[in-house]
């Protein structure tokens, strides 16, 4: 069970949008990682419906999840998704299509939300996609920008503590050697000028009295304007 500790344009640009067919991809819910919790169950982004919403980097698509921005726009979203990978965004147009929806699909880096002007976004969802980010403040204040003031920006990452240990019961690294520490997470989404207002520590449901979390969600909310 999920443990609650505390309340310019992108390059090739397209829209994915539905086939006259009947479609084969079933709504889900929004994904967080693979075993763990979902949406359905931790309830960070609310009803999407009308909203403006963008899926900042697909790596539920690479791990054969149904896309969050798919996912997002069948339950009524004007979904967008960013993603620099040319397979990880074919993946997202695929689905879409199965799927009888659109979906505003980007390719670029994930800071380049040049397609979204200030402050007109409701929802970011970035799940298991920011590990590979070189620059994180830059990724914040860019979303920080596009998102309307109050709106979330909820994150997936692998745990840091999962980190030390890779799968086996001996650590094999030092905390904060695979990535980010929350300490750090943190303190960037506070320097961006983001509060955070629930942390989940999600436990892969595969193992039973697993001795730590596997994935970590935060959800952060835009302070000021």
């Amino acid at each position: 069970m999920p443990r609650l500790l505390t309340g310019g344009n992108s390059a090739g640009a397209t829209s994915a949008t539905a086939h006259p067919r009947r479609a084969t991809l079933v709504a889900m819910s929004i994904w967080y990682g693979a075993h763990v919790a979902d949406e359905s169950e931790l309830r960070l982004c609310g009803d999407v419906t009308g909203k403006r919403v963008i899926e900042l980097g697909v790596a539920s698509a690479l791990a054969g999840a149904a896309p969050n921005s798919v996912v997002m726009a069948q339950a009524g979203a004007k979904a967008m998704a960013l993603d620099p990978s040319a397979q990880a965004i074919a993946g997202v147009r695929s689905a879409a299509e199965r799927a009888e929806v659109t979906v505003q699909c980007h390719q670029g880096d994930l800071a380049d939300l040049g397609f979204a002007t200030s402050a007109s976004v409701d929802l970011v969802v970035a799940a298991h996609s920011l590990a590979g980010v070189d620059d994180l403040p830059r990724l914040l204040r860019q979303v920080h920008r596009v998102l309307k003031p109050g709106a979330p920006f909820v994150v997936a990452v692998p745990h840091p503590v999962a980190a030390m240990f890779g799968g086996d019961a001996t650590a094999t690294a030092a905390y904060g050697a695979g990535g980010s520490t929350f300490t750090e997470l943190y303190m960037a989404f506070e320097r961006s000028n983001f509060r955070l207002d629930v942390v989940h520590e999600l436990d892969d449901r595969r193992v039973r009295d697993p001795l730590y979390p596997s994935v970590l969600v935060v959800r952060a909310r835009k302070q000021g304007v």
